[in-house]
Formats: structure tokens, C-alpha cells, sequence
């Protein structure tokens, strides 16, 4: 059985030769995986797992010795990420890609690996032209996204507003004051829930509430039109102001 390999060979090749081949183990594959193993995690001399050493481990009957430690503590690191192989970086290879060229593939990708490493490009070449088929469904995306962006409907910024209309004394008729203030009429106003409230002497000024669209109307468009109705109005103040 061969004990170099081309590519990753080192603690791949070793870790399988080592499960499959016994008598070897303490000559030659032993002193390899020892080198190999003892200052890295993984197959590929890096410490974050890859698909390398999901094939790897597949491919093993089982835990390894005691007395290889540094080969034991890859197996049940390796073991830990049970749940999480499929996310592991890299392209799942077939096994003679890690390991020795005689061992069966048993991971089922043998056949998906059997082109070259040239043929598989993750992430594009900057020299390589962008495919129609590409080109088209980027720019279908990127128009379903721009049709999807246009009918959100936008946020209405509203205010709710309580203002004090104070009459000129308490002989001013409230009711015929609270019809004035209530005929003001805009896009973007809405009047709500209004009372009387004592102030003294016998006068009681009028407190109501509004809704307003804040691109539409302003405290100074309602004051200026309050205090218009002269013959009730004395002043408005803005009691209380808050966003919606």
C-alpha cells in the first residue's frame, strides 16, 4: 500500500493506513501521522475541519488506539462537528484524493470528484466572462428586487398633538368655539377627543386632541388658523406633542 501521496498525503494517509493496515502501523505509517498530527487539528495541516477530514474520517472503521493520541484526537474532533459536516468549508473529494490511491472511496463522491481540481470554481474568475444564463438571472433578481422595493409602501411619519384653545373670559361660548376649531380642514389632520378644563375665575379652555401627518400640518398652520376665530379664540398653546 503507498504511503505518499501527492496532495494532502502526511495524516491523511496516514490516519487511513493506520485503520486499514496494522501490521504497518508502528514502522512506517506511526512516525508520519506522529509528525503529521502533532502540531495541527486536521488532515489538511490546518486548525478549522474541512470536507477533507469529513472524507478522511468516513473512510475510517473507527476510533484509533490510545496509544495514538495525536490520531485519537482527531478522530473525536472531528466526531464533534457530527451535526455540522455539511457546512464545513471546502468540496468533498473522493478518498484517493487524501489517502492512499488502493483504498475504496466510500463516501459516495467518488464520481463528483473525478474531474479535475481545475474544473471547480467556487468563486468565479475575474478573467472569465459572466455566462448569459448568469447574466440574465442576475438581472431578472435584481428587477424583482427593484419591483419588490417600489410597491413597499412608505412610512407615514404622524404626530398626535394636544393642543389648549383659551377663550377671552367665561362668557365666551365654548360650544360655538370647539365647532370652530373643529372646521379646520387639511390633508393630514384628524381631530379626536376634546374637554372642558377649568382655569380659574370661572373660565375653562379648551382641551383636544389631533392627529397629523407630519409632512402635511404643523403646530404653526393650526395656530395661526385657531387664533383666526378672534371673537372666541385668545390664544392656543401645545400642551402636549408626540410621535406615532
Amino acid at each position: 500500500m503507498p504511503i505518499e501521496r501527492d496532495l494532502l498525503g502526511g495524516a491523511a494517509s496516514a490516519i487511513i493506513e493506520m485503520m486499514l493496515s496494522p501490521c504497518a502501523r508502528v514502522q512506517l505509517v506511526l512516525p508520519r501521522l506522529w509528525t503529521s498530527l502533532c502540531t495541527c487539528f486536521c488532515v489538511t495541516g490546518r486548525y478549522v475541519p474541512s470536507q477533507a477530514d469529513v472524507a478522511v474520517f468516513e473512510a475510517v472503521s473507527g476510533p484509533p488506539p490510545a496509544d495514538l493520541c495525536h490520531a485519537l484526537r482527531w478522530y473525536n474532533h472531528i466526531k464533534s462537528y457530527e451535526k455540522e459536516k455539511a457546512s464545513l468549508p471546502g468540496v468533498k473529494k473522493s478518498l484517493g484524493k487524501y489517502g492512499p490511491t488502493s483504498v475504496e472511496d466510500t463516501t459516495g463522491s467518488g464520481a463528483a470528484d473525478a474531474k479535475d481540481d481545475d474544473d471547480i470554481d467556487l468563486f468565479g474568475s475575474d478573467d472569465e466572462e459572466e455566462s448569459e444564463e448568469a447574466k440574465k438571472l442576475r438581472e431578472e433578481r435584481l428587477a424583482q428586487y427593484e419591483s419588490k422595493k417600489a410597491k413597499k409602501p412608505a412610512v407615514v411619519a404622524k404626530s398626535s398633538i394636544l393642543l389648549d384653545v383659551k377663550p377671552w373670559d367665561d362668557e365666551t361660548d365654548m360650544t360655538k368655539l370647539e365647532e370652530c376649531v373643529r372646521s379646520i380642514q387639511a390633508d393630514g389632520l384628524v381631530w379626536g377627543s376634546s374637554k372642558l378644563v377649568p382655569v380659574g375665575y370661572g373660565i375653562k379652555k379648551l382641551q383636544i386632541q389631533c392627529v397629523v401627518e407630519d409632512d402635511k400640518v404643523g403646530t404653526d398652520m393650526l395656530e395661526e388658523q385657531i387664533t383666526a376665530f378672534e371673537d372666541y379664540v385668545q390664544s392656543m398653546d401645545v400642551a402636549a406633542f408626540n410621535k406615532i
